[in-house]
């Protein structure tokens, strides 16, 4: 199974195993938003854990199947939308422990999470601008400050592990060997408290923000339509495809 998710000691664990690189097409982007609804009102579970196994956390979006069938891109945006939505309007506390890259998608992730568990090997990063889309600026305005979001967002760059520490994005930053186990600790923690106030407070700190995130990243998709439909998101694509590089403008 690509995605599975198995419940202890009042968490529900759930992990990516999409090889190589836990880049999800549409189905699966479709798939994740109902795993983390149920996990979410199930009454034994008091704390969610995401995470991830194999090269990174993840991938984003499986650029090849927007390569392929471009029809797809609303069903996509769907996907993306309704995950990083169902992780935000869980009824508990939600954490990710992330490894090594946390690109596109996995920005949305972490931004609707509500704690950041990171090894030392992680980075974030938004190539939307070399992809030929938009979107993930919503969700890492609630990890980081507007111009650091900016800037990533303009230049494609990576931002490390250690970097997101400084800047309060993440909790804790360890080693990848000890994430899984350091990850299920904080957890720990998080589930032994009253369900009851645990579903109190995530409601009660989702509506103390200051924006929607929600509405926001609706708001970006509109723009990856029509950044789709530019002849230089083509030309971004097939430089991805064929290279694995952004293409030269």
């Amino acid at each position: 199974m690509p995605i599975t998710c198995t419940i202890k000691d009042r968490i529900a664990e759930i992990v990516f195993d999409v090889p190589p690189v836990n880049a999800f097409d549409s189905e699966t982007w479709m798939s994740i938003p109902e795993i983390i609804g149920k996990a979410g009102r199930d009454p034994d579970v008091n704390c969610i854990l995401i995470r991830a196994e194999g090269r990174g956390f993840c991938g984003g979006v499986d650029i090849k199947e927007m390569q392929a069938h471009p029809d797809r891109i609303t069903i996509l945006n769907r996907g993306n939308y309704l995950t990083f939505k169902a992780i935000r309007d869980a009824e508990i506390p939600v954490v990710s422990a992330v490894h090594k890259f946390v690109i596109g998608g996995g920005i949305g992730i972490c931004g609707a999470s509500d704690t950041i568990i990171a090894s030392d090997d992680a980075f974030f990063s938004l190539p939307e601008v070399d992809r030929g889309a938009m979107g993930g600026a919503s969700h890492l305005s609630r990890m980081l400050p507007l111009h650091k979001v900016r800037a990533a967002f303009f230049t494609g760059g990576n931002i490390s592990a250690q970097e997101a520490y400084r800047l309060g994005a993440v909790e804790k930053v360890v080693t990848r060997e000890e994430l899984a186990n350091e990850a299920r600790s904080f957890c720990a923690v998080v589930a032994s408290k009253s369900r009851k106030a645990l579903v109190i407070a995530k409601e009660a700190l989702n509506g103390l923000e200051a924006r929607d995130v929600d509405r926001g990243y609706r708001w970006e998709q509109g723009f990856t339509l029509e950044m789709y439909m530019h002849e230089d998101s083509q030309k971004s694509r097939d430089a991805f495809v064929e290279t694995g590089k952004a293409a030269k403008f």
